[in-house]
């Protein structure tokens, strides 16, 4: 059975670091797709980044240059890494992972792509 945990949430203030990580267990990350995405109350889920199995990164245009995406194959470990958050990056944070290891591009950004969800963790940016 496949679990991803996410760990690292918190709350900071504006312009702060935070450094998600998310381990699964019960299938290797490696060389399927993962990628994180969020969810905002009252909003639908939304993707922030993805790493390709070839480890190519993907990001959305509200994090670019601010958050980094890697992985650890060897930990069976993803991460998210958040460098100047803002009030509006306040979101519960999920790990994901394909269960395909075809695909490209565009396709890593849409949630239908993965099968596997980790369970969330909350990041609260405050002003």
């Amino acid at each position: 059975q496949v679990q991803l945990a996410e760990s690292g949430g918190g709350v900071v203030q504006a312009g702060g670091s935070l450094r998600l990580s998310c381990v699964a267990s019960g299938r290797t990350f490696s060389p399927y797709h993962t990628a994180w995405f969020r969810q905002a109350p009252g909003k639908e889920r939304e993707f922030v980044a993805a790493i390709s199995r070839s480890s190519m990164t993907f990001y959305a245009d509200s994090v670019k240059g601010r958050f980094t995406i890697s992985r650890d194959n060897a930990k069976n470990t993803q991460y998210l890494q958040m460098n100047s958050l803002k009030p509006e990056d306040t979101a519960v944070y999920y790990c994901a992972q394909s269960r395909s290891i075809y695909g490209s591009g565009d396709s890593l950004r849409l949630d239908s792509k993965y099968n596997y969800w980790g369970q969330g963790t909350q990041v609260t940016v405050s002003s």
